[in-house]
C-alpha cells in the first residue's frame, strides 16, 4: 500500500464519523447557523438596513427579508465592485465566482474568507465518505483528473474572479497537487476543443484512477480517448474505478458512460453551485445527497407551485416533507441573504436528510397551463429508452405554439446514438410516458388541445456544435432541458437531421 492511501484510511473514518454524528443534529445545526449568521452580519450596511439587531426567531427573519434573485441583489454587488467594505458580509469578499445568467447576464457571486472552506471541503467529505465506506483508498495513489474552467483570475473591483471550478482549483491540497491533471498550463486553455485534445495527450499514458466533471464533458472526454486508442477506458485505464459527477441529473447519460468505460465503476454525485456547495453523495448504497446543514449555510423551502406568490411560505428544513418539489433559498456566510438560487430539489430522505435535485426554476414548459418540469421529461425518456434499448446523447424541448386550433404541441430535439431509431414508437411511448407523468399534459391531449410530442432528429455532435455556436462549449455549461419559449429551439434548426 502507498503512502497516500495508508494515510487516507483514519482521517476518510475520523471524517466519516463527524458526518454521522451531523445526520442526528441537522436541525440543531441550521439553528445555530441561523443565529450567528444574523449576529456576524448584524453590522453590514444589509444587516442594518434590514434590522438584524432585532431578529431572534425565523419568523422575523421572514418579515425583514425578503426573497431575492440575482438582479434585486445586483445593487449590493455594484457597491462592492466600487471598493466598499461591510455590505452583504464583514469586511469584502476574497473572490467573485464569475457565472453565467439567464436574464441577468454574468452574475459575480461573492466568496468570502468565511464561505470558501464550504466549497473545498464538501468534496472532500465525499471521497473520504466513499473511502471509509467502501474501504477503496487506492485511487488517492493513482492520478485524478478535474475536468474544470480556467484557474487564470481576473480582478474585478480589486476581488481576483473566475469561475468556481477555476477559483477551487487554486486550493487543491498539496498532498494532491502531484496525483492532479490536466496541468495547470492546459487548464487554462479557453477554447475546449483544444483544451480536450491537450488534456486527451497528457492522460492517456497515465495511470488514471479518478475523473470528476459534468457528465456530458466527461462523455466528450471518453470520446476523444477511445477515438485516438481504440480502447474502452476500462481497458485503457484498469485502475480507472470512480467517477465523480454533478452539475445535471446522471441518468440521462448514465448508459452510454458505462457503455464507454466497459464495465460497472463506483460513482459519487455532487451538487455545488457558485452560490455555495449544498449536498453531496455519502453513501453509494442510497438514493440521493446528504444537505449540507453545518456548513455555513441555513436553508429555507418553499413549495414549487408558491415560489412566484406575493407571500409564499417559507419553511425551515425540520418542516419539509418527502416527494414534494422545493425551491432551495439560502443565506450563508458569502453575504448572500433569501436568496433564490434557481433549483429545485426533492427530499428522498428525511432521516438523514438527503435530496435529489429535481430541476430549475426557470426551466419548464407551461405554455398551456401544463407547467411540465425537468424531472418528468428526465424520467420519462429514460423509461422509453429502457424499453426499447435506445440510447440519446442530449435532448432538449421547447412549446410549439400554433395559431391553428388543436395544432400546437411540445417539440423534442434529440441526438440519437442510433440514426436507425424507430421514431414513430419511440415518439408514441414518450407522449404516454410524459402523459403519465403530468395530468396537466394528459388533460390538454385527451381534451385536443395539444397534439402528441413531435421529434426532431438531430445530427451527430449537434448539441456539441450548438453549445459552440453560442460560445458554450465545455467547462460547467450545459443545455437547459427545458424552454418556455423557441429561442434554443431556433437556433438548433440548423443542427436537425432534414
Amino acid at each position: 500500500m502507498k503512502i497516500k492511501s495508508f494515510l487516507a484510511k483514519p482521517f476518510a473514518n475520523f471524517v466519516y464519523q463527524q458526518i454521522k454524528k451531523g445526520k442526528t443534529t441537522a436541525n440543531a445545526d441550521q439553528q445555530s447557523i441561523f443565529n450567528k449568521l444574523i449576529k456576524s452580519a448584524s453590522k453590514t450596511e444589509f444587516g442594518i438596513e434590514h434590522h438584524f439587531s432585532v431578529i431572534d426567531s425565523h419568523e422575523k427573519y421572514v418579515k425583514n427579508v425578503p426573497i431575492r434573485d440575482y438582479e434585486k441583489f445586483k445593487p449590493y454587488i455594484e457597491k462592492i465592485k466600487e471598493g466598499k467594505h461591510n455590505v452583504l458580509w464583514k469586511g469584502q469578499p476574497i473572490y467573485f465566482a464569475k457565472t453565467s445568467g439567464t436574464t441577468s447576464g454574468t452574475k459575480y457571486i461573492p466568496i468570502t474568507k468565511d464561505s470558501i472552506s464550504n466549497h473545498i471541503n464538501t468534496a472532500r467529505n465525499a471521497l473520504l465518505c466513499y473511502m471509509a465506506e467502501t474501504g477503496n483508498t487506492k485511487f488517492a495513489d493513482g492520478k485524478l483528473i478535474f475536468l474544470s474552467g480556467s484557474p487564470e483570475l481576473e480582478r474585478i473591483g480589486n476581488i481576483p474572479t473566475g469561475r468556481l471550478s477555476g477559483i477551487v482549483n487554486h486550493h487543491i491540497p498539496k498532498y494532491l497537487r502531484s496525483n492532479q491533471l490536466p496541468s495547470f498550463e492546459t487548464n487554462c486553455i479557453d477554447d475546449w476543443e483544444e483544451k480536450l485534445k491537450k488534456i486527451v495527450d497528457e492522460t492517456v499514458n497515465e495511470n488514471m484512477t479518478l475523473i470528476s466533471g459534468i457528465p456530458p464533458w466527461v462523455q466528450m472526454y471518453f470520446d476523444k480517448l477511445i477515438e485516438k486508442t481504440g480502447k474502452k477506458i476500462g481497458e485503457l485505464f484498469p485502475n480507472f474505478n470512480i467517477m465523480v459527477q454533478g452539475g445535471v441529473n446522471f441518468e440521462p447519460y448514465k448508459v452510454k458512460l458505462e457503455e464507454s468505460i466497459g464495465r460497472k465503476i463506483d460513482t459519487i454525485e455532487l451538487f455545488p453551485a457558485s452560490e455555495g456547495f449544498f449536498a453531496f453523495q455519502d453513501s453509494i448504497h442510497e438514493e440521493g445527497m446528504l444537505l449540507n446543514t453545518n456548513s455555513g449555510i441555513f436553508y429555507e423551502f418553499i413549495q414549487l407551485e408558491d415560489i412566484n406568490s406575493a407571500s409564499p411560505v417559507r419553511l425551515t428544513l425540520d418542516k419539509v416533507k418527502l416527494g414534494i418539489n422545493y425551491a432551495l433559498i439560502i443565506s450563508s456566510n458569502a453575504g448572500l441573504w433569501a436568496y433564490n438560487i434557481g433549483d429545485t430539489v426533492k427530499f428522498v430522505s428525511l432521516m438523514p436528510y438527503r435530496i435529489i435535485v429535481s430541476g430549475r426554476i426557470k426551466q419548464y414548459i407551461s405554455a398551456f397551463g401544463e407547467h411540465i418540469i425537468a424531472e418528468e421529461v428526465e424520467s420519462a425518456v429514460m423509461e422509453v429508452c429502457r424499453l426499447m434499448k435506445v440510447k440519446i446523447t442530449e435532448f432538449t424541448v421547447a412549446p410549439f405554439v400554433s395559431t391553428d386550433e388543436g395544432k400546437s404541441y411540445h417539440e423534442w430535439f434529440v441526438e440519437f446514438e442510433d440514426s436507425s431509431i424507430d421514431i414513430q414508437s419511440f415518439t408514441s411511448h414518450l407522449d404516454k410516458a410524459v402523459r403519465d407523468r403530468n395530468v396537466y399534459y394528459d388533460d390538454l391531449i385527451t381534451g385536443n388541445i395539444l397534439q402528441p410530442l413531435k421529434i426532431a432528429k438531430v445530427q451527430k455532435n449537434g448539441f456539441i456544435n450548438y453549445m459552440k455556436s453560442i460560445g458554450k462549449l465545455g467547462g460547467q455549461n450545459k443545455v437547459p432541458r427545458l424552454s418556455n419559449d423557441r429561442k434554443i429551439a431556433n437556433e438548433l434548426q440548423i443542427f436537425i437531421v432534414k
